[in-house]
């Protein structure tokens, strides 16, 4: 990456500089109020004249300095200008975007592949709205590996969590039963760990004498030697059954050649089973040499489902979906999105040596640049029109096209809801954007609260927030929800009270409707806040009890007429649900840390911030206890001399 370069503004020389690291096109803090750039256009043909021609990564980000926009070019100044050209045909949504653009900051990059990995990992991290983003989708489970441990675990979860960098996750997976199948016969095939947790101390269980776990409870295998059996399981998820195959069959022969029958007899049951999993396969191309990825979409005005096919050895090894919104973009940046995120984290044999793609990609010279790079070898981006894979994309399509459709019937229910929930609460459009607000605590005792999203009545989990209550008044023995509420309130939109002038309405952070979980009490408590802060004209405030599902309306000493089993109502109830489960699982979280902390502060020399460290290293009291003075030094701040403290502690003499 190039380095920084001094920027001119004005007279003056200043060094560019920005937030969070990035090289800001600006160069210095106006301490004038910013405007839109297309409102000051002397401003901005100054911004985009120091832009530089090179590789890179842009920001568009608006007057209070939230980002739009995260995109990439082999030519910077060429793309950031293209937005403000009167010769440009823009969509909606962009030309949307373009007229809420004040700033514009950009980081400058070696090669076209630095550019696009750069950006993938920032529009990851900030999620801006403007950008093709896929949706945390619950239906498409994955299998992760935890790399990150030992003695790595591998199972099949629904959340994908940004957490430890060694730690992988294969898939989204259309067809959940047969993963379930296929790990359950890799479980069976190859004996690895089968309990999360040891059933004693000082010996394995029966499944050691099944034969179907190694003893990684009493490490009866070395880390490498299970790391070498998890990479066996993890091969079948990477699409390379057909690779680990063949390397145990080597392997097989060697041992009858060595006259060790029983090793060569168990490889050759691995054998079968893996060969098993593809017995029933129905998807095969005649070209059985080359490895390769489908991917098309099927969308309506709302959503698009995407399914990307993995085809090894001319077999479909694997079917994967994604979703996205259809407004984000065009069919080929949405499906540039999805290989973009898809093969960030890839390892290089899961790179196939062609991509085949339903439309043409916006910057599918980057792409196929970034994937040879990561491959080692030359990887080819085709739109086939004609015989084979034509039809393989036909075929792709279709699956697509089946996923929208269940998807549509889900959202016709959910347009329903919405359009009578507008009804009830007299909106005047539909709610695209609910918020639901709820407080969990014990007696006051580690008050918390959850700010849950929902968007087109589906759940938007990257938009959920939680809060810890920071009045004083709130302690254990004394609790106050009024307050809570209104302090919570109060922190999520301050900053629209601290600048009128920001965008509300219209504004895709702005929700249409906010819900309180409780009655008159705690939503008077909640309007009179947003009263002080001069938003209860452009914001609805509605309550849902819990008793009789009565919703209640600011200024109303009488709850609606409603029926509990209307669509408005049950989408109120299933936010009202989500606001609560999210609330007090966080409040477990809190007072489960706390509690393990108190034990932990018995212990001379160990504070806050090393208990926090100790216990992530760890995972629970129990290890801690277990670990002798040298596994504990192993943890960040623990020397020896803390070290034998802490085992003195559970060892006592």
């Amino acid at each position: 990456m190039t380095d920084p370069q001094t920027l001119r503004n004005g007279n003056e020389l200043f060094p560019a500089t920005t937030q969070a690291g990035y090289l800001s096109a600006e160069g210095a803090i106006a301490s004038t109020k910013i405007l839109p750039l297309l409102k000051e256009p002397e401003r901005l043909e100054s911004r985009l004249k120091e832009i530089p021609p090179e590789p890179g990564v842009y920001f568009m980000k608006d007057v209070s300095d939230r980002i739009l926009y995260i995109g990439k070019s082999k030519k910077l100044r060429s793309r950031v200008r293209s937005y403000f050209r009167d010769s440009q045909k823009l969509s909606d949504r962009i030309m949307m975007m373009v007229r809420q653009i004040a700033e514009i900051e950009f980081i400058v990059t070696d090669t076209e592949a630095e550019a696009l990995a750069l950006e993938a990992n920032l529009v990851k991290q900030h999620q801006p709205y403007f950008n093709v983003l896929l949706k945390d989708d619950k239906k498409y489970p994955y299998v992760l590996v935890t790399w990150s441990e030992e003695y790595p675990r591998i199972f099949i979860t629904r959340n994908r969590r940004l957490g430890k960098e060694k730690d992988k996750y294969y898939g989204p997976f259309v067809d959940a039963g047969l993963l379930r199948t296929t790990l359950r016969i890799a479980k069976r095939l190859f004996p690895i760990r089968q309990r999360p947790q040891p059933l004693f101390k000082d010996r394995p269980c029966l499944n050691y004498d099944l034969g179907r776990c190694p003893g990684v409870c009493q490490k009866l295998i070395s880390p490498e030697e299970y790391r070498k059996t998890i990479q066996k399981i993890a091969m079948v998820f990477q699409g390379r059954a057909g690779e680990l195959i063949d390397i145990l069959t080597a392997n097989m022969e060697k041992a009858a050649e060595e006259l060790n029958f029983e090793v060569a007899a168990r490889m050759r049951d691995q054998i079968a089973g893996l060969k098993s999993l593809s017995a029933d396969q129905k998807v095969s191309l005649p070209d059985d040499t080359v490895s390769r990825d489908a991917i098309a979409l099927a969308a309506d005005a709302q959503h698009a489902c995407i399914q990307l096919f993995q085809m090894r050895a001319g077999k479909l090894v694997g079917r994967l979906g994604f979703v996205a919104e259809a407004q984000s973009g065009t069919p080929g940046a949405i499906l540039q999105r999805v290989l973009e995120e898809h093969y960030a984290n890839a390892e290089s044999v899961e790179i196939p040596i062609e991509i085949l793609v339903q439309h043409e990609l916006p910057e599918g010279e980057m792409l196929t640049e970034f994937l040879t790079e990561r491959k080692g070898r030359k990887v080819t981006l085709l739109a086939p029109q004609r015989q084979t894979k034509a039809e393989l994309i036909e075929m792709v399509e279709r699956n697509a096209q089946y996923e929208l459709a269940r998807m549509q019937r889900l959202g016709d229910r959910n347009t329903q809801a919405m359009e009578d929930l507008a009804a009830i609460v007299d909106l005047p459009d539909l709610p695209h954007r609910i918020e639901g607000y709820d407080i969990s605590h014990i007696q006051g005792a580690n008050a918390v609260a959850s700010q849950v999203v929902f968007i087109d009545a589906i759940p938007a989990k990257q938009h959920y927030r939680h809060y810890k209550i920071k009045n004083p008044t709130v302690t254990a023995g004394h609790s106050d929800d009024f307050a809570s509420l209104a302090e919570v309130i109060q922190r999520r939109f301050r900053k629209y009270a601290e600048d009128p002038q920001m965008q509300r309405v219209g504004n895709p952070d702005w929700p249409d409707l906010v819900m309180i979980d409780g009655g008159k009490g705690q939503l008077s408590s909640v309007v009179a806040v947003l009263q002080e802060m001069n938003l209860m004209e452009d914001l609805r405030v509605v309550s849902l009890a819990k008793q009789r599902e009565e919703i209640f309306l600011p200024g109303e000493s009488s709850p609606l007429q409603t029926d509990a089993e209307q669509p408005g109502v049950q989408l109120l109830r299933r936010l009202r649900d989500e606001a609560h489960r999210f609330a007090v699982s966080f409040h477990r979280q809190q007072r489960s840390d706390k509690l393990r902390r108190s034990r932990l502060d018995e212990i001379p020399g160990l504070g806050f911030q090393r208990q926090k460290q100790l216990l992530a290293h760890f995972r629970s009291i129990d290890y801690i206890r277990e670990a002798t003075p040298k596994q504990l030094t192993e943890a960040p701040g623990v020397g020896p001399k803390l070290a034998q403290e802490i085992y003195d502690y559970f060892h006592p003499a």
